[in-house]
């Protein structure tokens, strides 16, 4: 997939999803497949790389993919073009400009797929009416997808960030069609699980990404390209006392170095939350209990 990170003209036609698609769900991959399947057209993503809000001086909300999570996942989809632009670059072109210099000139877009309450330009001036008048004159197709639902009203990242604050992990996996997960770098932490027995791998959250509630999980990390059940503490450990928010997992069929390493974390479901214990042995023998725990929900759900 090529990643284009400064607009250029593009050396073919392409068929391009555009939105923000932070999280990447259900409704995100229903907008991106009209461009994967636009015959004799490239496949395009339009995105930025960074939430709007920010340049606009706003406090974006958490985000639930990082700039690289979200070109790994479009890649597996079959992307084949990823436009990530600065927002702060064309905040102040008007729509119209948008569509004839960016998404025409540039992009050479011959299909144009996006969400039902996509705007665009300057002020969000954009909006349907206008998109679809603007490719009618170049005859460009246009693809509104509405929203995909669920029995609780269209999928959302905002009703993805709220289950997992709430520690909903399996609501979240629904609406994404996958588990949530994050990829982080392995770093040292204070290694009281060796001393425990349960040696933990431990990640921090970059800035502005989502700490779902704190509490146990039961995980699936990818190691080498195999599948294990984890344990997953997400909190501050009240029992040692640590002013940091980590992500630590336990992998129990796992034994290695992964220092330095980038390991993908999958949440499954949430165990119970973060509490203190009166003494390491209690603790000791709550995760030994979680470890059964999470490997009776990998079983049951096929990993």
């Amino acid at each position: 997939m090529e990643v284009i990170e400064t607009l250029r003209p593009a050396q073919s036609p392409s068929a391009i999803a555009l939105g923000c698609f932070d999280g990447l769900h259900l409704g995100h991959q229903k907008v991106i497949s009209g461009a994967l399947h636009a015959a004799g057209l490239t496949s395009a993503v339009f995105t930025f790389d960074e939430n709007p809000l920010r340049a606009l001086g706003e406090t974006p909300p958490p985000m639930l993919m990082t700039n690289e999570g979200k070109a790994e996942f479009l890649k597996k989809m079959g992307v084949a073009r990823l436009y990530r632009i600065p927002f702060s670059s064309i905040m102040e072109t008007e729509p119209e400009a948008f569509v004839e210099r960016i998404l025409f000139s540039q992009c050479r877009a011959q299909k144009i797929c996006c969400g039902y309450n996509f705007r665009f330009g300057r002020g969000g001036r954009g909006d349907e009416v206008l998109l679809r008048k603007l490719c009618a004159a170049r005859g460009v197709s246009v693809e509104i997808v509405p929203p995909v639902s669920d029995a609780s009203g269209p999928i959302s990242s905002s009703r993805i960030r709220a289950a997992l604050l709430a520690g909903e992990a399996e609501a979240a996996a629904a609406m994404l069609g996958r588990p949530f997960g994050y990829r982080f770098e392995v770093v040292h932490g204070r290694h009281l699980g060796t001393e425990l027995g349960t040696p933990t791998i431990n990640q921090r959250f970059p800035e502005g990404f989502i700490q779902p509630k704190f509490g146990v999980y039961a995980s699936l990390c990818e190691v080498g390209g195999k599948f294990y059940y984890g344990v997953t503490n997400i909190g501050v450990k009240p029992t040692v006392g640590s002013a940091e928010a980590l992500s630590e997992t336990w992998i129990p069929e796992y034994s290695g170095d992964l220092y330095g390493k980038h390991i993908p974390v999958m949440l499954l479901a949430f165990l119970r939350p973060e509490r203190k214990f009166e003494n390491l042995q209690a603790l000791r023998a709550e995760i030994q209990k979680n470890r059964v725990q999470a490997e009776k929900v990998a079983r049951n759900k096929g990993y």
